[in-house]
């Protein structure tokens, strides 16, 4: 891509973004609109305080700064990339159920593996997990808000901008989408030419910014608009894994947005920072995975609070160890940031380097043992309700431990060099994101589905959809592990070889490709779930959906939800009247 090209189309982005900020400014008291949701009033109700009225219609959602608006356009939103991510997947699994290329061409597989990662990281992963932190937090601290409205406002309309450019290389003519994989590994990444690439990187880009100024917008809220009684020792666990993921965004986005600046200035401008005969390759990677591995934990550690919450409100007891559950998390937090070279033991770095960094990539296994424990001793001799929250968190904790052990596996030398590059490593990471973080994205979502929408899921779906995600899950990925310990390499649109187990490969894939129909139903089943139930759904007669109200522990939005639904009948309604 041209030098002037890159320039235009910068120069582009900056002007929609000016343009984004200057007609959010010319809203008038938009940190005084108050939401509508569980038990909440209507469109266009007054509520104490000296409220304004809330527009209705799109104009509502364009202008809002409402954390709990936010927090459902942010969930909106994932689930749109969430689809995109997964049909991308559907359509590569379809292609590797025999061994040579039939359905799709070596660079179409390349574009949508590529597309599948960026999507599933930066546009689906982050954004549902800031969806639950934008409605909760606030309300679980007790605020009024997030610290500072207009840029949580910002940082979310940030996102649709960032995935227009990533995804716009399938859709302009004469662009080719990037066939880089979600990496971006040098000098692949700089001797390709399609301009793809450089608007897929001016997209990650916007989503890094995006994500930055949530994090600050979480630190200052959490630190300093927390309500009475609200301290650090009664603060929720959900909260303090927000806390620590914040933390560590606000150290590694920036660095990788400094990294995709040289990508830029490589790809166009003819710097040498990553260049065979200048930086070198190897220092991309030292950037990227200084970011790369601490953007694991920053997708799993809400997840770990959110089972960390939900599983003790169906177990009639307390998170056992609340506080080691805290300390792990902060463990993790810090020791993220220590163990990024264990991605490049096979690129030749000094062993005594290598060793250190298979040392601190043991030792992480701990803090994330130190919860796995806590989260079965909570259950154990527990009154157990298997509703769908539960199950889904149960499902969490039986993949994350399949994940986990994979993990330490890889992280001995040795055993790492043997299943480097192989489908065992898609297996493991797959295993942490759908088969845990996914899952507590679900429990999520039905667990408070009666606080932000003042209606019941269908239960028997909700099930149906638990368990075609957990058999569908092990189903696809299980058969990975064996395809890495067979020697099957990763990112292939085809292996049809002379040599090697190439029937075994081809058995092992067409059972994962199973597995991805089955996730693909249970998926179908839970979309048609949400919205004809948000839609049509038995609504909630009760302030206590879950009868938690004797539960040793105080859910605060519970709480705020009894009292949404008091001030309607005041304001001369039923208690129903604003659950819609």
């Amino acid at each position: 891509m041209a030098p002037a090209e890159t320039l235009a189309t910068t120069a582009v982005m900056a002007a929609l973004s000016v343009v984004v900020v200057a007609m959010l400014a010319r809203v008038e008291d938009w940190h005084d609109y108050v939401p509508t949701g569980g038990g909440a009033p209507g469109h266009g109700e007054e509520v104490g305080h000296g409220h304004a009225e809330k527009p209705s219609g799109i104009v509502r959602w364009l202008t809002t700064v409402d954390h709990r608006d936010i927090g459902l356009m942010y969930g909106a939103f994932a689930v749109v990339a969430f689809a995109w991510g997964g049909v991308a997947v559907v359509l590569m699994r379809l292609e590797l159920v025999t061994p040579p290329s039939d359905l799709l061409t070596a660079s179409t597989y390349n574009a949508l593996m590529t597309s599948h990662g960026i999507t599933m990281l930066f546009l689906f992963g982050t954004p549902i997990l800031a969806a639950f932190s934008n409605y909760l937090v606030p309300l679980l601290i007790g605020a009024d808000d997030m610290a500072f409205p207009r840029i949580n406002a910002i940082a979310f309309w940030l996102l649709p901008m960032g995935a227009i450019l990533i995804w716009a290389g399938f859709f302009l003519p004469g662009v080719d989408p990037a066939q880089t994989s979600w990496t971006m590994y040098t000098p692949l990444s700089i001797e390709q030419p399609s301009r793809g690439i450089d608007l897929m990187v001016l997209g990650l880009h916007l989503t890094g910014v995006s994500a930055t100024l949530g994090s600050i917008n979480f630190i200052t809220t959490i630190f300093t608009e927390r309500g009475e009684g609200v301290t650090w020792a009664t603060l929720d666990i959900f909260s303090w894994t927000v806390l620590v993921q914040s933390a560590q965004i606000l150290f590694s986005f920036p660095l990788l947005g400094s990294a995709l600046v040289m990508l830029l200035l490589d790809r166009n401008v003819g710097t040498t920072f990553f260049t065979a005969d200048g930086g070198g390759p190897i220092l991309w990677q030292h950037l990227f995975w200084f970011f790369g591995h601490p953007e694991v934990y920053i997708l799993v550690l809400p997840p770990m609070g959110l089972v960390s919450y939900i599983l003790p409100k169906f177990t009639g007891r307390k998170l056992f160890g609340f506080k080691y559950v805290v300390y792990s998390t902060l463990a993790l937090g810090v020791l993220a940031f220590g163990v990024w070279a264990h991605h490049m033991f096979a690129t030749g770095i000094d062993p005594r380097l290598r060793a250190s960094f298979m040392a601190v990539s043991i030792a992480i296994a701990i803090p994330s043992a130190v919860k796995v424990f806590n989260w079965i001793t909570t259950m154990w001799n527990g009154s157990l309700r298997l509703a769908a929250p539960f199950l889904f968190c149960v499902g969490f904790v039986f993949n994350f431990i399949i994940g986990g052990v994979t993990g330490v596996f890889e992280a001995s030398i040795p055993v790492d060099l043997l299943l480097h590059d192989t489908y065992q490593v898609v297996a493991h990471f797959h295993y942490v994101i759908m088969g845990a973080i996914a899952f507590a994205v679900f429990a999520g979502i039905y667990y408070w589905f009666p606080l932000y929408t003042g209606r019941w899921y269908q239960r028997t779906l909700a099930k149906w959809h638990f368990w075609l995600t957990m058999v569908g899950t092990n189903v696809t990925f299980f058969p990975m592990i064996l395809l890495g310990y067979a020697g099957m390499p990763r990112r292939y649109a085809s292996y049809e070889v002379t040599v090697g187990p190439v029937e075994l490969f081809a058995g092992l894939h067409q059972v994962a490709t199973l597995g991805v129909i089955l996730l693909t139903f249970g998926q179908l089943v839970f979309v048609w779930n949400l919205v004809t139930s948000w839609l049509e759904g038995q609504r909630v007669q009760s302030d206590d959906p879950w009868d938690i109200d004797d539960h040793p522990t105080a859910a605060r939005e519970w709480e705020w939800f009894k009292q949404q639904r008091k001030l309607a009948v005041v304001d001369g309604g039923s208690e129903d009247a604003g659950e819609s």
